[in-house]
């Protein structure tokens, strides 16, 4: 059994199904350890995607919530956006999802809400560890019954309701969409919401079973939903991820978005309309090179972070601005919602097709983003890499070959034994050559 700490929260359960309840029933007892020691209300919001684990994760959680005195709120299947929104309207002590995001069903974890909607930072999950380890497993096989319907509904509204206040367009009468739900989250109030907004909804992967979760559909795959924009001739595709905090988009020609088209979209339209407060974006340094550039050619301030949304959430706050995202497709409103939320993304961008009155693909193509490589180079340890030589030196010498025509990023990853090596240049035979430069140096002195 493993627990580890990704860059958006608890993640990575691993072992037996036995291993994983016991661990569940600790963290229901911590989550109510924490609020004990940090004057909050013992309640905890759960929600959870639509794995076939999940139901049996959230009654060992709710058990150990239980037994340390707690109180249980369970919100059923819903995003991990309305578990934030949710936490925070109803002043809740903390607010938890069980999901494991894009990753396929056999994979599961957690994520834990702040009273706020925020997520925990990097001490308070230190200090939540701990917490796990510390928790007895108590009367584990004592009576328990989770069954709560009338408040899985109630909490379904709320958010729906959230979600048609916060919609910048007001409705999107005569606009056709596909919404690839990824047989997860979102599949019942997603499309509930745009529909109740006068849209023509299409749905696709949207019937869970348990085991279909992100399998070839979703934001990590969206070769059918391409195909389902030009089949149905919509003015758009939406695909989000398993848990429903990322969105990628689809053209009306059937062309993928990325993040960064999503986020010089939304800027464009804030700005134009005056709300784009301190006329800054935030992104990670995955953003290409080619959108920030493209910022800049619109007047618009830019701001860098580290890769996770709680870091671009961190930044949003500490630069004062209210937009900022990530390539893949987690974006940030902060002066609507605390996290990612991939329906009001969704929102936001039909409001920006709405307002330009241009096409999408006409809106994408204001931004050239420059070829990027990536690779991933599987490492035993992961020591400071500028303390390396050999390979502080291959990355300055790719650095001073490329000017300022391209970027080099290289860094480990927060939950694999990878170290990723990420090149932007104009020429994409080229900077993949160089990265498997690098890769070959780091792999000869890590592997």
């Amino acid at each position: 059994m493993k627990n580890l700490f990704g860059t958006d929260g608890i993640r990575g359960l691993v072992g037996s199904e036995a291993m994983n309840e016991i661990l569940a029933l600790k963290l229901g007892r911590a989550l109510v350890r924490y609020c004990q020691i940090n004057n909050l209300k013992p309640e905890i919001i759960i929600g959870r995607d639509t794995r076939e684990s999940g139901p049996i994760l959230e009654t060992a959680v709710a058990r150990g919530i239980v037994q340390a005195g707690g109180q249980i709120r369970s919100a059923g299947v819903i995003p991990t956006a309305a578990v934030a929104y949710l936490t925070r309207e109803n002043e809740a002590g903390l607010g938890l999802v069980i999901s494991a995001s894009h990753n396929t069903y056999e994979h599961n974890g957690f994520k834990v809400f702040k009273n706020d909607g925020t997520k925990l930072s990097d001490a308070e999950e230190i200090k939540m560890e701990k917490l796990i380890t510390e928790a007895d497993t108590g009367a584990e096989k004592s009576a328990f019954s989770l069954a709560d319907e009338p408040l899985v509904k109630e909490y379904n509204n709320k958010y729906s309701e959230f979600l048609l206040n916060n919609s910048e367009g007001g409705d999107f009468k005569g606009m056709k969409i596909v919404l690839d739900c990824a047989n997860g989250a979102t599949c019942d109030v997603a499309p509930d919401v745009f529909k109740k907004l006068g849209a023509g909804v299409t749905l696709i992967s949207a019937s869970p079973n348990g085991q279909n979760i992100n399998e070839n559909c979703g934001s990590e795959h969206t070769e059918n939903l391409q195909k389902a924009v030009l089949e149905k001739k919509a003015d758009a595709g939406l695909a989000f991820d398993g848990d429903g905090d990322r969105l990628i988009a689809v053209s009306e020609k059937g062309e993928r978005l990325s993040g960064d088209h999503l986020l010089y979209i939304y800027a464009k339209m804030l700005k134009e309309k005056g709300k784009l407060k301190n006329n800054t974006v935030v992104s990670t340094l995955m953003s290409n090179i080619g959108f920030i550039n493209s910022l800049r050619n619109l007047g618009i301030k830019h701001l860098q972070t580290d890769v996770g949304d709680r870091q671009v959430y961190g930044k949003l706050v500490s630069g004062g601005a209210i937009l900022g995202g990530e390539e893949s497709g987690h974006i940030i409103f902060l002066d609507r919602h605390t996290t990612g939320d991939g329906i009001l993304s969704g929102l936001m961008l039909l409001s920006a097709l709405k307002y330009f009155n241009r096409p999408l693909s006409e809106l994408m193509r204001e931004v050239v983003l420059m070829p990027k490589t990536l690779l991933n180079v599987r490492v035993k340890n992961k020591p400071d890499l500028s303390t390396i030589p050999a390979i502080r030196d291959i990355i300055d010498a790719t650095e001073k070959y490329l000017g300022g025509e391209g970027r080099v990023n290289v860094r480990y990853s927060g939950t694999e034994p990878l170290c990723r090596v990420m090149i932007e240049g104009k020429n994409e035979t080229e900077i993949k050559g160089l990265a498997d430069k690098i890769g070959e140096v780091i792999k000869n002195i890590l592997s």
